[in-house]
C-alpha cells in the first residue's frame, strides 16, 4: 500500500533512461539546456546594430503569416472588393518586403561576418536555405494576386518550366495548384528553417565579430577532452 505524504520526490538524474521520451529529454537538455534556450545575458557586441536584423527578420514572417491566414481565410478574390481585404492584402504585402529586405541585410551581415566559424555552418545553412525557400513562397504568392502583372509572370515561368520538364509536374498557370504550393508546404518548410535556424544559435550562440573572443570556442578551449579543465603543461 503507498502512502501519498504530500512530498514530491525528486527524480534520479543518475538512473539510465528506460524509455524513448526519457531519452529524448536527456538529448535535448544536454543539447539545449535552459541556460542556452533563455539565457539571462548577451555578450557586449550583440548590440551592434547588425545583430537587430535577425529578429526583424522573425518580426516580420510573424506579420505575413497572420495577414496570409486571413487572406486565405476569405478565398482568393475578397481582398481585391473589400476594404479590409485591401488593408490585410496590403498589410501581407509590405510585410513581405521588410521580410525580405530585413533577411538580406541578416544574410550580407553573417557573410562578412564569416557566421559559420566556430562549428555554425548548419546555422549558416539554414538561413540560406530559408532564402531560398522564400524566394518560392514569394512566386508562387506572386503568380495568385490575379492581375495582369502575375499572369505575365505565370506564363514566362510555365515556358521555364518546360523547358527544363518540369511543366507536367508543375503549372505556374494553375491558380489552384500555385494556391497549394503558397499556404502549405512552402510556408511550412520556410517556417522549420526558421525554427532550425534560431535552435542552432542557442546552441552555438551568437556569432561574435571576427576580432571578437567567441564564448563558445573559449569555453570548449579551457575543457579537457572529458569536459574537464585543460591542464597546462
Amino acid at each position: 500500500m503507498t502512502i501519498d505524504t504530500g512530498t514530491e520526490v525528486p527524480a534520479r538524474t543518475d538512473v539510465e533512461p528506460s524509455t524513448w521520451t526519457g531519452s529524448l529529454r536527456r538529448t535535448w537538455l544536454r543539447t539545449l539546456p535552459p541556460e542556452k534556450m533563455l539565457p539571462e545575458s548577451q555578450p557586449t557586441y550583440v548590440a551592434s546594430w547588425i545583430y537587430v536584423f535577425g529578429m526583424a527578420t522573425i518580426v516580420a514572417l510573424v506579420l505575413v503569416i497572420a495577414s496570409g491566414v486571413i487572406l486565405t481565410l476569405g478565398g482568393l478574390q475578397w481582398w481585391h472588393t473589400t476594404p479590409i481585404g485591401h488593408f490585410v492584402n496590403s498589410l501581407h504585402f509590405w510585410s513581405v518586403q521588410f521580410f525580405f529586405f530585413f533577411m538580406i541585410v541578416h544574410l550580407i551581415g553573417k557573410y562578412w561576418m564569416a557566421a559559420w566559424r566556430g562549428k555554425r555552418f548548419l546555422t549558416w545553412a539554414t538561413g540560406v536555405f530559408c532564402f531560398i525557400m522564400g524566394l518560392a513562397t514569394a512566386f508562387t504568392g506572386y503568380t495568385i494576386t490575379t492581375n495582369f502583372n502575375a499572369q505575365w509572370i505565370a506564363f514566362e515561368a510555365k515556358d521555364v518550366m518546360n523547358s527544363v520538364g518540369l511543366g507536367g509536374f508543375m503549372n505556374t498557370t494553375n491558380v489552384g495548384q500555385m494556391s497549394l504550393w503558397h499556404i502549405v508546404p512552402l510556408p511550412l518548410a520556410v517556417g522549420v528553417l526558421v525554427v532550425m535556424h534560431v535552435l542552432l544559435v542557442r546552441k552555438h550562440g551568437v556569432v561574435p565579430p571576427i576580432d571578437a573572443i567567441d564564448p563558445a570556442l573559449e569555453a570548449a578551449a579551457q575543457a579537457g577532452p572529458a569536459g574537464d579543465p585543460a591542464v597546462a603543461s
